[in-house]
């Protein structure tokens, strides 16, 4: 374990398996996930075995290992012998292309509520405003499609604002309005129930933003009003997201705009009934921190859309090759209705970016394998963390 991730010694660590078994399954997720984007990328949406092994080698892969691979999840790819070239191919089952389309639908009957989510998180900061870059790498938990920049930010002008930071030449996102019936927070509303049914402490009851204006920084009274301040403001950025949950390194990003603590790993492990940290699903290089409130036994209490179509692709990846096997014994799909169904498939992917690479003269594709098929679902896409990181690592080591 590198040292940017060791544990502080003095805090003590209690493992919950069901948070790191998560993971390890999501670990799995991520590897198909770059699968996906990589045939989806290819004309047709097919990609043939004898390439597999050179475009898998730009996602992390070793020689050979791409093929062992795909044959280990067959309720997801589907290797198949093309009927004129004789020549093996790889690509989608329908089940998975069923669940891209489920998710798809489900990220865009939720845009409402992505955008209420995006005014609470910009709202959150000190000065209203938040870096696009940040939000943009964080955009898969917050529940943001790819395009949010246009399809939310410019959408609704009502809401949001770009603005060029001359100083720094970066673009920021600011709230037009601070609506206050957005400022109460999910802590709060937990410690008001808890109130009204165990009668706890009132000013438990409303720390989301302690002020601490008028105390001595270095008093007891002002550090406890600040941590409370720091607990609720990370509750509340879990909170926001789509699974509850968030990497420390993208936790990191929002550090300096909303006042969180330094060093943020052992500020966590002290609040270990509230927060899980797990190290699990990426050999130790990455912490994800979990809402534990929002779980019971591995799944989300308040489940929503968005979250139930990207658990479908999980049950892909869980099922058995020996069911596969036998839906393909039972199921024979009519190849007129498939080329239709695909055609149509297609369409979508090309409206949504994946076009393909392009025919060369003699026939021959050239393939466009940009980096942005590879950035968002690389188990390093946080290499992008800024000075932000590298500063609380610094001083996590110091």
């Amino acid at each position: 374990m590198s040292q940017s991730t060791s544990i502080p010694k003095k805090q003590l660590r209690v493992r919950d398996h069901g948070f790191d078994n998560y993971m390890e399954i999501e670990k799995k997720m991520r590897k198909v996930l770059k699968f996906q984007s990589l045939i989806l990328f290819q004309y047709n949406q097919t990609l043939p075995i004898s390439r597999l092994d050179n475009l898998a080698g730009r996602l992390g892969f070793k020689q050979f290992e791409a093929g062992a691979f795909i044959l280990k999840f067959p309720h997801v790819f589907e290797v198949y012998e093309h009927p004129v070239q004789r020549v093996l191919y790889c690509r989608l089952t329908r089940k998975a292309i069923n669940q891209i389309m489920q998710e798809k639908e489900a990220l865009l009957a939720q845009i409402p509520d992505a955008v209420t989510r995006l005014r609470k998180l910009i709202m959150m900061s000190n000065e209203g405003r938040l870096r696009l870059e940040h939000v943009r790498i964080a955009r898969y938990e917050f529940g943001l499609p790819d395009d949010f920049e246009y399809s939310v930010v410019l959408k609704y002008p009502q809401f949001f604002r770009l603005v060029d930071a001359i100083e720094t030449r970066n673009k920021y996102i600011e709230v037009v309005d601070r609506d206050r019936k957005l400022m109460v927070c999910a802590i709060e509303k937990v410690r008001e129930r808890e109130y009204r049914e165990k009668g706890m402490d009132a000013e438990d009851v409303r720390f989301k933003f302690s002020d601490i204006s008028g105390y001595d920084l270095r008093s007891i009274e002002a550090q406890k009003r600040m941590e409370k301040r720091a607990v609720a403001s990370i509750h509340e950025l879990l909170s926001l997201t789509v699974e509850k949950k968030m990497t420390m390194e993208r936790i990191a990003h929002f550090r300096m705009a909303m006042n969180l603590p330094n060093k943020l790993k052992g500020f966590l492990l002290q609040h270990q009934g509230i927060f899980y940290v797990s190290t699990r699903g990426n050999h130790g290089k990455l912490h994800t921190v979990f809402l534990r409130e929002a779980y019971w036994k591995g799944e989300l209490v308040e489940p929503n859309g968005l979250y139930l179509a990207r658990r479908k692709l999980c049950e892909l990846v869980l099922l058995s090759s020996r069911k596969a096997n036998v839906d393909r014994g039972l199921v024979r799909y009519r190849r007129d209705i498939e080329e239709d169904e695909m055609e149509h498939f297609r369409r979508d992917c090309a409206e949504d970016g994946f076009e393909g690479g392009k025919e060369g003269k003699e026939g021959e594709r050239e393939d466009d394998l940009s980096c942005d098929v590879c950035s968002d679902f690389t188990d390093d896409d946080d290499d992008d963390v800024d000075d932000i990181e590298k500063a609380e690592n610094a001083q996590l080591n110091g």
